[in-house]
């Protein structure tokens, strides 16, 4: 099972502050809109997303069909498919993605522990 780009999506309290925090450790802005409240950050093969008042908890999160630098993978899993693989196991759904359409879709799980894990493709 190919999940695709994986990442943290961190919940936060202040954006600008949390940026300037995560450049001190090495960390670059890949992508996100600040004056939405989010960033898309990268250090080396390591990814965070920055949140600002849209998520209650952190999230785990995957991109089918993008690898670790936003660019679109030549061959991957469907999120129609993966959600397909994981019903069939029993794993439960807090949300899902529509199975008759095609293209952007996500689904979220959590984990054992409660951990919301997001899997968000977006081509």
């Amino acid at each position: 099972m190919k999940l695709g780009a994986f990442s943290v999506s961190l919940t936060v309290k202040d954006i600008n502050k949390s940026k300037s925090f995560y450049e001190n450790l090495g960390f670059q802005v890949l992508g996100g809109d600040i004056t939405q409240n989010w960033l898309i950050m990268k250090n080396d093969n390591c990814i965070i997303g920055l949140f600002q008042g849209m998520f209650e908890k952190n999230i785990l999160t995957f991109n089918p069909g993008w690898n670790e630098n936003g660019k679109n993978l030549d061959s991957f899993t469907d999120i129609r498919d993966l959600q397909k693989q994981l019903k069939a196991t029993g794993i439960k759904f807090q949300s899902e993605a529509d199975e008759s359409s095609e293209g952007p879709a996500s689904f979220i799980i959590e984990d054992p522990d409660g951990n919301p894990i997001l899997v968000d493709q977006h081509r």
